[in-house]
């Protein structure tokens, strides 16, 4: 069962996550971010306390707008990277709620990933396929992972541990087979 916080938080994010991805949004909102790394750089340049910085600083060579320019990167790219950071560890806990209230709801079937991902179910064992690329599973395994897998029965096919579907089973050491004779 989820709390009254995490069901306020799935129903904020189902509606402003979408809004929340946009670049401009991301920038505008991470620019305190942003100003709270630039403005010591400014305050330290401006101070003089570090006299070969103040020399050139004060040189002809030296453009105030390439300073500028360098500063306002910074605050742009720091902005950006931190709503962007954000957004990724808000849109993650959203998928944790969602399939842990279909979890608790007795469904046990969840699919993530950016491939494609079939999970069927037997009782009440869960099932999940994710990762980026495919998976089948069917009863009471998982598929992880970038590649594609199949998992049967109890999650022990020959593919899911990097096998052949067609090769013979080997037989563990010191494990006899049928007698033949």
């Amino acid at each position: 069962m989820l709390s009254k916080e995490e069901n306020d938080f799935v129903r904020y994010w189902e509606a402003n996550r979408l809004r929340r991805k946009k670049t401009v949004r991301q920038f505008l909102l991470g620019i305190p971010a942003g100003l709270l790394i630039v403005i010591p750089i400014v305050v330290n340049f401006f101070s003089g306390w570090y006299k070969r910085a103040d020399m050139e600083a004060n040189s002809e060579d030296f453009n105030p707008a390439v300073l500028l320019v360098a500063l306002l990167l910074i605050v742009g790219f720091t902005a950006i990277f931190w709503q962007r950071h954000q957004w990724d560890q808000y849109e993650q806990r959203y998928k944790e709620l969602l399939a842990r209230r279909a979890r608790e709801a007795g469904s046990g079937v969840v699919v993530q990933g950016g491939g494609s991902g079939v999970a069927a179910q037997g009782g009440d064992s869960g099932v999940a396929a994710q990762g980026g690329g495919s998976g089948v599973a069917v009863s009471a395994g998982e598929v992880q992972g970038g590649g594609s897998g199949s998992v049967v029965s109890a999650g022990l096919s020959a593919m899911a541990h990097g096998g052949s579907p067609d090769a013979p089973e080997e037989e563990p050491e010191g494990v006899a087979g049928p007698a033949e004779d």
